[in-house]
């Protein structure tokens, strides 16, 4: 029952963000806690392959490559959420980065 509070917390989050960030757009709760979902799933599932992909990218550039990791998994789940929309590189570098860091907040005040 944790994760469905995580997943709504992270929604709202997106939500959130979304107020700040100018380069993506939310149309409302029900796509922001989808959206949520979906990019929980993206991350465990297409994230790890990115990254094993782009692994000697990612040394060269001493680690920082990651963040474009980042903006790709957050525009992969503004093409399968309809409501969600990523308009430019930006948005999304910046979103998955505040995302990230909110999602980081929420799993340590929900840590046993």
């Amino acid at each position: 029952m944790r994760w469905l509070a995580t997943i709504c917390l992270n929604g709202l989050a997106l939500l959130l963000i979304d107020l700040i960030v100018p380069g993506f757009r939310i149309v409302g709760i029900g796509p922001a806690v989808l959206a949520a979902f979906v990019l929980g799933l993206v991350n465990t599932f297409v994230r790890p392959v990115l990254l094993f992909l782009t692994l000697p990218l990612t040394v060269i550039t001493l680690g920082l490559f990651i963040f474009v990791i980042n903006a790709v998994t957050f525009t992969i789940t503004a093409w399968l959420v309809p409501g969600f929309h990523v308009y430019s590189f930006g948005g999304a570098f910046w979103g998955a980065l505040l995302t990230s860091v909110a999602g980081w907040v929420i799993n340590i005040l929900f840590k046993n």
